[in-house]
């Protein structure tokens, strides 16, 4: 190739492709491939080894400048972290697994949401049946709403007297605490990350907001409170307080577990029960029947008894209640 023609392309010197015909200077003739591959292999070769050389340079002198600190507590490995972070749902199903095998006395769940989809309910059997199988002892919490779904119904059915279930009007966020030594919460909206807890005051925290909603809480074998008022359901009363605080029918739908169209059925029949023309009016109602605040259910009163608030019958110092043996006593129980 002349020399003139190869001037257009550059790169063909520059990485020796082409090199002068010795017998005419004005030629340029092609490099053998083995001689081009060895050169820039070569050259690859010698930058690996002086960026190697660069690495361990920089690692030996933090090595060097760590060792005039305190020495530092070791890491503990991921499944002692106090927090992980699980991302992804096959994550979260096999910590959810490592828990249960490792589970050896007790567990304790809240499931908000309303009524449980079969698919739920079937996802979660095996670690239920498994837990069941060691003589683990389960606890969950659901919404009233759930009374109503009939999977629920053959899952506890299924299980026996190794689960026992309770009903508030509302809960927290998705809970299960194994042993009171691990926790598992979700860490978004939509559930496809979870934070794994094993500090702890965490867990500690988190079984005592447990238990005292716990103590709230209906048995699912027991028929919900009369609310006192014809005409409106428990749940209506629910609607109510909430209503009452401002909050809006998605809102109220999301924290009782029902749909914002069944929530809105029932502030229809709300405000026909208590002759509201509109929503002001519908407010005004319920503040005057005094449905504003949610009413104490049973558990409820036997916590405010064992709180010892005054002027509320059975509690101590309170008026009792006649023929209750141990009311209105700080001892009876």
């Amino acid at each position: 190739m002349p020399r003139r023609d190869a001037e257009q392309v550059p790169c063909l010197l520059e990485l020796a492709l082409l090199h002068p015909d010795p017998d005419d200077m004005d030629w340029l003739v092609p490099t053998s491939p083995q001689e081009v591959m060895t050169r820039l292999l070569r050259g690859l070769y010698d930058e690996v080894s002086a960026s190697q050389r660069r690495v361990g340079s920089a690692v030996a002198a933090f090595e060097w400048y760590a060792g005039l600190g305190p020495p530092q507590p070791q890491a503990s490995g991921a499944e002692g972290a106090a927090i992980r972070v699980l991302d992804g749902s096959s994550r979260i199903q096999g910590a959810l697994d490592a828990a249960t095998e490792a589970c050896t006395a007790e567990v304790l769940t809240v499931q908000p949401g309303g009524i449980r989809p079969e698919h739920e309910l079937t996802e979660g059997l095996h670690r239920a049946l498994a837990l069941r199988g060691r003589g683990v002892r389960m606890r969950d919490l659901y919404t009233h709403v759930a009374r109503h779904g009939q999977g629920l119904l053959n899952y506890l059915e299924l299980m026996g007297d190794s689960v026992e279930a309770r009903t508030l009007d509302e809960v927290i966020d998705r809970l299960i605490l194994f042993d009171r030594t691990v926790a598992f919460i979700p860490a978004n909206a939509d559930r496809t990350l979870a934070l794994e807890l094993r500090h702890p005051a965490l867990v500690n925290y988190l079984v005592t907001v447990f238990e005292r909603l716990w103590r709230l809480a209906i048995p699912l074998t027991a028929p919900l409170p009369d609310t006192g008022i014809e005409g409106i359901s428990h749940r209506e009363q629910s609607i109510a307080a909430l209503l009452a605080e401002g909050h809006q029918d998605a809102v109220i739908a999301e924290r009782l577990g029902i749909s914002v169209r069944t929530c809105r059925a029932h502030i229809a029949r709300l405000s026909e029960t208590l002759g509201a023309a509109s929503r002001t009016q519908l407010g005004v109602r319920i503040a005057q029947v005094g449905l504003d605040r949610p009413r104490a259910s049973s558990s409820e009163a036997a916590v405010i008894s064992v709180a010892g608030v005054p002027g509320v019958p059975g509690a101590p110092g309170g008026p009792g209640i006649p023929g209750v043996p141990g009311q209105g006593s700080p001892t009876g129980l």
